[in-house]
């Protein structure tokens, strides 16, 4: 009975090495003798036709926002805060008031001083009276001589007070010097402010924008260049600007002052911080894909494809922007591209020089 069972199990042993042994890998098969033959795999590839082109040069670097114009408001005097108008992040006109102090002592100390001014002008007439001049009509007394008067009567004195008294009165009243936001109000009203400034006016319209770059990256800038502004606090949202001006100077860190321009769609805030990418378009070059660049050997290669083949091309990585690279071969390493290749830019990860391909439709 033993014999038996062995037996059984032996032939299914047998059985099931013959099917394992008739089951063929994909990179197999068997010919008419029966022997099994490698198959290499053909890879599924992209590609691209290699043409001379513009290429988008960039530069990125981070930066702050500061808006085009800002004041720190203050009174010219101190005094209790009597009304406060707009809230921080109002925007508010020019001319508009923003705070209000106490102003009864200056109000008067301006009537005083129109008082001042009225009895000088009496004493004026006064003094061209003594002098023999008609006061009706003065039009045809010397000049020097209503000088004199002015002076004898205390004339001037009395006008420049009143002018104090008009600018100290008016100092009482904060008004927005221009259209813009209020920031940094501080105090409440019926508070005692100080020559400290009550608040801060920004016009946050046009933000500036402060970056900088390395030295070498100097001759890569000019006046006019289109950049790309994305707040970090809003990595979705790019916004477009130009460079306004580029400091000509080299600070100690090796580093150049570059202040550029963006229009504000109410996204941006004073003191954000920024990605800045400047954009410069370099004529005729090969353009791939990053996709398509690899590192072989420690060298920047690609793939051409040729009668169903990868051609394993030493480049030259010129330039590089988010997406592109600008190359050229390799001539040291006696690599060529011509305009019409046929460039692979997916499916190459695995790729060796004359690897089978096939084109993906």
């Amino acid at each position: 009975m033993a014999r038996n069972l062995l037996s059984v199990t032996l032939c299914a042993l047998i059985f099931m090495s013959a099917v394992s042994c008739g089951t063929k890998r994909e990179n197999t098969a068997a010919e008419g003798d029966g022997k099994l033959v490698y198959r290499p795999e053909v890879s599924e590839v992209e590609v691209i036709t290699l043409e001379r082109k513009d290429f988008t040069r960039q530069l990125t670097a981070n930066g702050r926002l500061s808006a085009r114009a800002r004041s720190s408001m203050s009174f010219s005097t101190s005094g209790v805060i009597q009304s406060i108008v707009p809230e921080n992040g109002q925007r508010v006109r020019a001319g508009s008031v923003i705070a209000r102090q106490d102003g009864t002592a200056q109000e008067l100390a301006l009537e005083s001083a129109r008082i001042a001014l009225d009895k000088a002008e009496l004493d004026y007439l006064d003094v061209l009276a003594g002098l023999g001049f008609s006061t009706s009509d003065t039009t045809g007394i010397p000049a020097d001589v209503k000088r004199m008067a002015k002076m004898r009567s205390g004339y001037d004195a009395a006008s420049n007070s009143l002018r104090k008294a008009e600018l100290d009165y008016a100092g009482t009243v904060l008004r927005a010097p221009f259209d813009g936001k209020v920031a940094d109000i501080k105090l409440k009203k019926y508070d005692m402010s100080s020559s400290d400034p009550f608040c801060t006016l920004i016009d946050d319209s046009v933000m500036d924008v402060d970056f900088s770059v390395l030295e070498s990256e100097y001759p890569f800038l000019a006046e006019g260049l289109k950049v790309k502004v994305t707040p970090f606090a809003a990595s979705g949202k790019t916004l477009t600007g130009e460079i306004k001006s580029v400091n000509p100077t080299v600070d100690e860190n090796g580093q150049v002052a570059v202040k550029a321009s963006v229009r504000n769609d109410g996204s941006l805030i004073d003191g954000m911080n920024v990605k800045v990418i400047v954009e410069r378009t370099v004529p005729g070059m090969f353009v791939v894909p990053k996709s398509a660049v690899l590192i072989r050997d420690n060298l920047d290669v690609l793939f051409r494809h040729s009668d169903g083949h990868a051609m394993w091309t030493y480049v030259k990585v010129l330039m590089t922007n988010s997406s592109e690279c600008a190359v050229e071969a390799n001539e040291d390493r006696g690599a060529e591209l011509n305009a019409g290749d046929e460039v692979i830019i997916s499916g190459n990860l695995n790729l060796a020089d004359g690897s089978e391909v096939t084109v993906k439709e």
